[in-house]
């Protein structure tokens, strides 16, 4: 990774399955892509992606899945 890009400002974002990403803080989102609030070094962005995403099922099974567990 070259110097720039460890120096450059990023990002996290989030989508609507709340699946999160990174993203250079200066560029406007990707389509389907929200601020989720955190910015800082690349590192240090997706250091705070590991702390807070632990379960990388999309929204939609999740729901699914507790749905069908209370069918039951």
């Amino acid at each position: 990774m070259s110097d720039s890009q460890e120096s450059q400002p990023y990002k996290v974002v989030l989508n609507h399955e709340e699946q999160y990403s990174i993203w250079p803080a200066g560029r406007e989102n990707a389509l389907g892509w929200r601020d989720e609030g955190t910015v800082g070094t690349r590192e240090e962005c997706l250091a705070h992606i590991e702390e807070v995403w632990t379960d990388m099922r999309p929204l939609s099974l999740r729901k699914r899945m507790e749905q069908q567990a209370t069918a039951c």
